[in-house]
């Protein structure tokens, strides 16, 4: 594949959206095809999932869970990710397998190797080539969250411990890592945070 695909990692509330809009205008004005997308709610079944997910009301099995995210990771590869990449297209995505590592297996407390290899066999062992951590303690991303005013989903209505759980495995995930993973401290400014990653995504491109 002669793509790049790149993904955004963190807590609720770190600020990937604002940077990976900013990300695929500079890409965008550089010359490149950029797909922006998300897991899950990817596609048009990811987003019946996402609703089952995130917004369904009642108690749902943690494995569960973690195998619904598979299943949207799965078909959201195959159907969209995957061909961008091989149309030589950059694929700039919210979420992926990190997250259910990180919130699903220490979140929910399963073991963090079979959640991972769930997903690594559901998505053909495809791994992002750079993967962008925005870091930020879960009482700043609480704080940011209830600043906006909006109802909470199914994960982020959790309570600090899980979100500070979350936290901790993403930067083991990172120093495990590192070739791969890019943290940046997510509460700096939004100009710096966004120079950080221009300046590793140009190094990947050559």
């Amino acid at each position: 594949m002669t793509g790049l695909f790149i993904t955004f990692e963190g807590g609720d509330g770190s600020g990937k959206t604002t940077q990976i809009n900013l990300l695929a205008s500079w890409l965008e004005s550089e010359g490149h095809t950029v797909v922006i997308t998300r897991e899950p709610g990817g596609t048009d079944l990811g987003t019946e999932l996402r609703n089952i997910i995130l917004h369904r009301e009642g108690f749902i099995a943690p494995r569960a869970e973690a195998l619904l995210y598979a299943a949207d990771r799965s078909h959201h590869i195959h159907t969209l990710v995957r061909p961008a990449l091989q149309r030589g297209e950059i694929v700039v995505q919210d979420r992926y397998l990190d997250s259910s590592v990180a919130y699903q297996g220490a979140g929910r407390v399963l073991d963090p190797t079979e959640v991972r290899n769930i997903s690594v066999w559901a998505t053909e062992n495809l791994m992002p080539d750079l993967t962008v951590v925005l870091d930020v303690p879960a009482s700043v991303a609480k704080e940011r969250q209830a600043a906006g005013e909006r109802q909470y989903d199914r994960l982020e209505a959790e309570a600090e411990d899980f979100h500070t759980r979350v936290r901790e495995s993403y930067l083991a995930l990172a120093a495990e890592e590192p070739g791969r993973f890019l943290v940046i401290d997510g509460e700096s400014s939004i100009e710096e945070i966004h120079q950080a990653i221009v300046d590793k995504v140009s190094d990947l491109l050559g």
